[in-house]
C-alpha cells in the first residue's frame, strides 16, 4: 500500500468498505458498534472546522485526531505506551499527519468551542471515542477525566508539538 500499487489499493478500499457495510448493519442507528468508526473524527472534524475545509484531508486531518485520541488514551491509562506509541507510528509509516503544523489556527479555546457542537455531544456532555486496552478495542464514552482532556489539548496546540510541514 504505501508504494501506491493500484491493485493492492483496490483490494484495500474493497476490504475497508466490506467491513464498514458490516460494522453499519450491525448497528444502524449508531448506538454501539458503529461508533468506533469515528476514533479520531472529533478532534479532526475541530481540525477541519477551524482550519478551513479543504486545507486538510479528511484522512489527514482524522489522522491527527487519531493521534489526539492516542495521547488522552495514554494520559487516562487506558492503553500502555506500547500500544501507543505502535498505533502513533502507524499513522507515521503510512506519511500520515500527526501533529498540527506550527501555523494552525486551533487553540484549547477553539477545540472546546466546536467539539462542544459536536453530533457526539449528548445532555450536554461530549462523547469520544477512545482506545480501551488492545488495539482494535474503542469505547465510546463521556465518563473521562476532563482536566486530561484539556492536556490533551494543550500538547497539541503548544508551539513546541507543532511541526513545520
Amino acid at each position: 500500500m504505501l508504494t501506491r500499487d493500484s491493485s493492492t489499493l483496490v483490494k484495500a478500499v474493497e476490504l475497508s468498505c466490506r467491513n464498514k457495510a458490516e460494522v453499519v448493519a450491525l448497528d444502524e442507528k449508531e448506538g454501539g458498534i458503529r461508533a468506533t468508526l469515528n476514533l479520531g473524527h472529533t478532534f479532526g472534524h475541530a481540525i477541519e472546522t477551524k482550519s478551513g475545509y479543504g486545507t486538510w484531508l479528511h484522512g489527514e486531518a482524522v489522522a491527527i485526531g487519531t493521534a489526539m485520541a492516542l495521547d488522552f488514551s495514554l494520559r487516562l491509562n487506558w492503553i500502555d505506551l506500547e500500544l501507543h506509541d505502535r498505533a502513533l507510528n502507524l499513522l507515521k509509516h503510512a506519511n500520515l499527519p500527526v501533529a498540527l503544523p506550527i501555523h494552525s489556527p486551533l487553540d484549547v479555546a477553539s477545540f472546546e468551542a466546536i467539539m462542544a457542537v459536536d453530533k457526539k455531544v449528548a445532555d450536554g456532555a461530549l462523547r469520544l471515542i477512545l482506545l480501551r486496552g488492545a488495539l482494535g478495542n474503542c469505547v465510546f464514552t463521556k465518563d473521562y477525566d476532563a482536566k486530561a482532556l484539556k492536556e490533551t489539548l494543550a500538547l497539541f496546540c503548544t508551539e513546541s508539538h507543532r511541526t513545520s510541514s
